[in-house]
């Protein structure tokens, strides 16, 4: 664990970032954002993980600071070559010579969490072999202590007016963060990832080699190619780029509408141009995963934007999101409006279906409404593969490739919603039903034949607005008589007569008394309704 001194000044490294850009946050800039994503890289593999999560919540920070975040990658130096050595043989249990026929000292990338050599089996088959960094798991923990810790500082004094439970936010990043660090996770997205897209012979998922892979190690096929964003104009004339930019749409349309299940991380780094022409997605320790609701809820909302329909966007911006205090719907409407008619209205260079995204998170949450987190990791997804379809496509229109996508997109979600094993549990309800429904029946019928069966219907009780009327109409009356009463006493009281009361006119008086003791009793009879009416708090 970290000694004293060096958590004190972890803490206070920390601490002078968020208070120097919190100011900033109400005046957004360029250069304060990219300012913070490479502060944020300097701290180390967590805070660039932490990066990468605060770049999915548009609630919390301008669209400036959610982009820049979302294009954070790690620039760090590699390990040496004998911690390599030492990680690869104690996970695979066998030495690097005998498990390997080919093993490159130097490595083709490096990241915060591992770095990848190319290698060769000994049947001769190309790989790329991810090995974790040395004791990174001790020093992740240490900064997700660290982290906790201020995120429970934060929330017991009432920042950002207690409208994030940053104690909730870390436990997410806990989570995320502990799975990337066990590569059979990644080596299970592979899979997936591949058994999902195999329809797409444009697009490769590299496949892991399950005898080679650990928890610290992962092995999986070598991917002969270039990344995307650095091809040479050369190589640019070669290939139809708008194809294959169409297709990595449609793949990653598949993925989120169809499937459910997503490569979250798209960034330039992590997609290549295969020697053969194809599209190649690599790095799949970091996935998204979709409800079936959500699902197609965002394929209403994309269509929604892509044909230019604000109200039918808001519908689901308002379904799928939590109302908080303060919401403004009418406002909401109005600035969702005037987001997608700015949208329909810039130019194809223009055009970024994920900056679209966290806008539309932004603005909900100016309205009082929180967005699902899946909303906004979606945007980041989709905003970093815009980058890499303009690196592809530059004419691309994604709009028009969303709207010919819409009827096949509906059509599969149908079919797999009529799948068999839907079917199945639609059947086993049907069992259930009808097993139960006879008895249900019965008991009817017996309540029917025992005169005993009851409906109960809630609506006004019209004896009672009449009894009421009745009340109110005695009340008025009443007090129509006792004020003709003190009009025929005051008139009285100028006629001269020997019968007197009080030394008034006796008559006059009589009616006096009569009109103030009928007023009593209306006003007591008045009153005690009111009490006996009083609802109960």
């Amino acid at each position: 664990m970290l000694s004293l001194p060096a958590k004190l000044s972890r803490y206070a490294s920390v601490a002078t970032l968020l208070l120097k850009h919190r100011g900033a946050l109400d005046d957004p800039q360029q250069e304060d954002a990219e300012q913070l994503a490479c502060s944020l890289e300097a701290l180390g593999p967590t805070f660039i993980k932490l990066g990468q999560l605060l770049s999915s919540r548009a609630d919390l920070l301008p669209p400036v600071y959610v982009e820049a975040l979302a294009r954070l990658q790690d620039h760090v130096k590699p390990f040496s070559f004998a911690d390599v050595e030492r990680i690869v043989e104690s996970e695979l249990g066998v030495r690097l010579s005998k498990g390997f026929a080919l093993f490159d000292a130097e490595p083709i990338a490096a990241a915060s969490l591992g770095q990848v050599h190319r290698a060769a089996l000994r049947d001769g088959r190309l790989v790329a072999v991810k090995v974790q960094r040395p004791d990174i798991d001790k020093r992740v923990a240490e900064d997700l202590e660290t982290l906790e810790e201020l995120a429970e500082f934060l929330d017991n004094h009432g920042a950002m007016e207690n409208r994030v439970d940053f104690s909730e936010m870390m436990a997410e990043f806990r989570k995320a963060t502990l799975a990337e660090l066990d590569y059979r996770n990644e080596a299970g997205n592979l899979r997936m990832l591949g058994r999902h897209l195999s329809g797409f012979k444009s697009i490769v998922v590299p496949q892991p080699v399950d005898d080679y892979t650990t928890a610290r190690v992962l092995t999986m096929d070598y991917v002969l190619g270039t990344k995307v964003t650095t091809l040479s104009p050369l190589v640019r004339l070669e290939v139809d780029g708008e194809k294959l930019g169409r297709e990595l749409v449609r793949a990653y349309l598949h993925q989120i509408i169809i499937d459910g299940f997503f490569h979250a991380d798209p960034h330039p780094g992590n997609i290549f141009l295969t020697d053969d022409g194809r599209i190649a997605l690599i790095d799949l320790g970091m996935v998204g995963q979709l409800s079936p609701r959500i699902q197609e809820r965002l394929l209403e909302l994309l269509i929604g934007a892509a044909e230019g329909r604000p109200d039918e966007a808001t519908d689901v911006i308002i379904e799928l999101g939590k109302r908080l205090d303060g919401f403004d719907e009418a406002g909401l409407r109005r600035d969702m409006t005037d987001l997608i008619v700015r949208y329909q209205r810039a130019t194809l260079e223009e055009v970024q279906v994920g900056r679209l995204l966290l806008e539309v998170n932004g603005t909900a949450a100016a309205h009082g409404i929180k967005a699902p987190p899946e909303l906004t990791m979606l945007g980041k997804t989709l905003l970093n593969l815009d980058q890499v379809v303009r690196a592809l496509a530059p004419r691309l229109d994604v709009n028009a490739t969303i709207r010919q996508q819409s009827v096949p997109l509906m059509r599969k979600r149908m079919i797999k919603s009529a799948s068999p094993g839907t079917a199945l549990s639609t059947m086993l309800e049907a069992k259930h039903f009808a097993e139960r429904l006879p008895g249900r029946v019965n008991r009817v019928l017996d309540a029917l034949a025992g005169n005993q069966l009851r409906l109960k219907v809630e609506m006004i009780d019209e004896g009672a607005v009449i009894d009421g009327l009745q009340k109110v109409a005695n009340r008025i009356a009443l007090g129509l008589v006792l004020a003709a009463l003190i009009v025929a006493a005051a008139v009285i009281m100028q006629v001269p007569t020997s019968f007197r009361l009080f030394g008034y006119p006796g008559l006059a008086m009589i009616l006096f008394i009569m009109a103030a003791g009928g007023g009593a009793m209306l006003a007591a009879q008045i009153v005690a309704h009111d009490r006996t009416r009083r609802p109960r708090t």
